[in-house]
């Protein structure tokens, strides 16, 4: 009788071994293609970082010819404010309109549209990238300090904390913005007169003398040679009607010559343009003077009755080529000889003119949503018009406007 074979369960078993070990081969397989992978992507990744940005600068070479300063204002809620002003830190009491009770904010939503080209879409990181390794300083007085608390804020919403850092320069008039991860440095330096004065302390000055030594810029001079872009703004504190022209020091300040605020303008701006010319290499440092800005003091030119202002405007005025009383053409045209002059001597300063884009802007001052720095009497609190800040400007606002023209030109030079 012939034996039963034994069942082939060996071969079955080898079957099963090798699906199961060739399973695990393709794990492992797919395990590694995927460590190679991951680690390839990296490389890649670091490769990239490690590459400079480059940004398309045709943007800002194709608005060449035109005339930024020529256009009307829009509302655009869309791509307004810039930023929000709980965002910002650094934006002083007196232009921090939203956290001293203003309500509305449609002044905060008006995007200036120049009649013959588009201004960029702002991108702060851009900025700061094209701006590497600069230093930009803001010089004048309070408004231009409205101006550079904006670019702050408008650049600073895209660095990291513990990447930046505000603060104010020991005994000098110099507070300093950095961004460290792109060596940038906004700067913001105290002369509302340009060359010395009795108000060359940013806090601790008197507000209704001007005296001024017309040949000394020095002092503040000299802590402007190594910037990259110098913007000036002097006028708000020229409209003194007089003003005394100091001969000898602040310590003996009895022997002076009293002079008209055109006067002392005039001779100003030759000792600030004598020191521009002589001083600055001008290959490298690329220099603007904002013009003067509209004051919104008096509603009766706008149709209101009374002695009313900005008090409780939230509207822009929309009549082309309003221009307010305030404004004094006659040192806007004092201006633009001395860069004039300048031009033939090699020299090109660049005016940023926003003198007429502020005339229509009454609904964007601060009023009296700002920090008050002593107790308002009886009477200005029965009377709100009467401590209304219709000088400086609301943050986010107008100033950001300011900014974007100022960088369409700057961005232009520093590719």
């Amino acid at each position: 009788m012939r034996k039963k074979k034994p069942l082939q369960t060996v071969g079955i078993w080898n079957v099963k071994t090798m699906v199961e070990s060739g399973v695990m081969m393709l794990l492992i397989i797919g395990a590694l293609v995927t460590i190679v992978f991951y680690y390839v992507d990296i490389d890649h990744e670091e490769q990239k970082a490690s590459r400079p940005v480059v940004y398309d600068t045709s943007v800002y070479d194709s608005l060449e010819g035109c005339d930024l300063f020529s256009g009307k204002w829009v509302h655009d809620n869309d791509s307004y404010p810039l930023y929000k002003d709980l965002d910002c830190p650094y934006i002083y009491g007196d232009f921090a309109c939203g956290q001293y009770g203003r309500m509305d904010s449609k002044y905060q939503q008006w995007r200036w549209q120049p009649h013959a080209c588009n201004l960029p879409r702002f991108d702060a990181k851009e900025v700061l990238e094209r701006l590497r390794g600069k230093r930009v300083i803001f010089i004048g007085d309070s408004v231009t300090r409205n101006q550079w608390v904006s670019m702050v804020c408008m650049l600073q919403t895209v660095i990291p904390l513990g990447r930046k850092k505000m603060e104010k320069v020991r005994h000098v008039s110099l507070f300093t913005f950095k961004a460290f991860d792109y060596d940038v440095s906004i700067d913001f330096y105290w002369a509302p007169l340009l060359v010395e004065s009795n108000g060359d302390h940013p806090s601790k000055h008197r507000t209704n003398e001007r005296i001024v030594r017309i040949k000394s810029i020095e002092k503040h001079a000299k802590n402007w040679i190594n910037a990259d872009v110098l913007v000036f703004n002097s006028y708000l504190w020229w409209r003194m009607p007089i003003l005394k022209i100091l001969n000898g020091s602040f310590e003996d300040p009895k022997q002076y010559n009293i002079v008209d605020n055109h006067n002392g303008y005039k001779m100003v701006l030759k000792t600030w343009s004598d020191w521009l010319h002589t001083n600055i290499n001008h290959t490298r440092t690329h220099s603007y003077f904002m013009s003067m800005t509209a004051t919104h003091h008096k509603g009766v030119e706008w149709g209101k009755k009374g002695n009313q202002n900005c008090f409780n405007e939230t509207e822009p005025i929309t009549k082309d080529g309003f221009w307010e009383s305030g404004s004094d053409l006659k040192m806007l045209m004092m201006l633009e000889s001395s860069l004039n002059n300048l031009k033939t001597k090699g020299v090109n300063v660049q005016m940023i003119n926003i003198t007429q884009l502020t005339q229509n802007r009454k609904d964007a001052h601060p009023s009296i949503h700002r920090l008050h720095y002593s107790p308002l009497s009886d009477e200005q609190r029965s009377k709100p018009s009467s401590y209304a800040d219709c000088t400086h400007w609301c943050l986010p606002g107008v100033p950001d406007i300011w900014n974007e023209l100022l960088l369409a030109h700057v961005l232009r030079k520093h590719k």
